[in-house]
């Protein structure tokens, strides 16, 4: 009798772990599918910005040398931001084995970003391909070897493409695991 009181308790400890998770994983969509939703919005951030050469704030002063405008520079750097942050979203709920190709988009807009807050800077996305490089040189071969190891799977096992994509995913439990993978 004792012994099937242990195993029922063992089980419900079980069961509740998985609702606790699974609570966990519907806050965490639920603030992810939020933040998605709201992007539109956060891209007419824009439009507060005066439409002035100096805009003066309570915690800073910018003055826009190149753009001649705050209100251009303002939406200008939104049209770079707002697509960065979906790709950071999309890089840290990816589930396949190629999401490493995710990186080179994000180098990308990064790289633009640093180019929009440069005001000396007179051509924007010219030296991109050179500081990309190196990121795409590590990235691209890594792709290409995990998808032959994929395709060399499943000429020798009989396994679906689905399950190999199960095997060769790395699934951290924690938002710090994923970022952490990546350093």
């Amino acid at each position: 009798m004792n012994n099937k009181q242990q195993v029922s308790k063992s089980q419900e400890l079980k069961s509740l772990d998985k609702v606790n998770k699974s609570k966990t994983n519907v806050i965490y969509g639920s603030i992810i599918a939020t933040i998605i939703a709201l992007t539109p919005l956060l891209f007419n951030a824009y439009v507060s910005v005066p439409d002035q050469k100096i805009w003066n704030t309570y915690f800073f002063t910018y003055n826009s040398e190149y753009y001649q405008s705050a209100f251009v520079m303002a939406w200008t750097l939104m049209s770079k931001l707002i697509p960065l942050l979906l790709m950071f979203i999309w890089i840290f709920t990816c589930r396949h084995w190629w999401y490493h190709a995710i990186l080179i988009p994000i180098g990308m807009f990064i790289y633009q970003i640093i180019v929009i807050l440069d005001d000396d800077l007179s051509f924007a996305d010219q030296n991109e391909m050179l500081v990309l490089l190196p990121v795409m040189i590590i990235i691209i071969p890594s792709i290409y070897l995990v998808r032959a190891r994929i395709f060399n799977r499943i000429n020798s096992v009989n396994k679906s493409t689905q399950e190999l994509e199960d095997e060769l995913t790395f699934r951290p439990k924690s938002l710090w695991g994923k970022i952490k993978q990546y350093f």
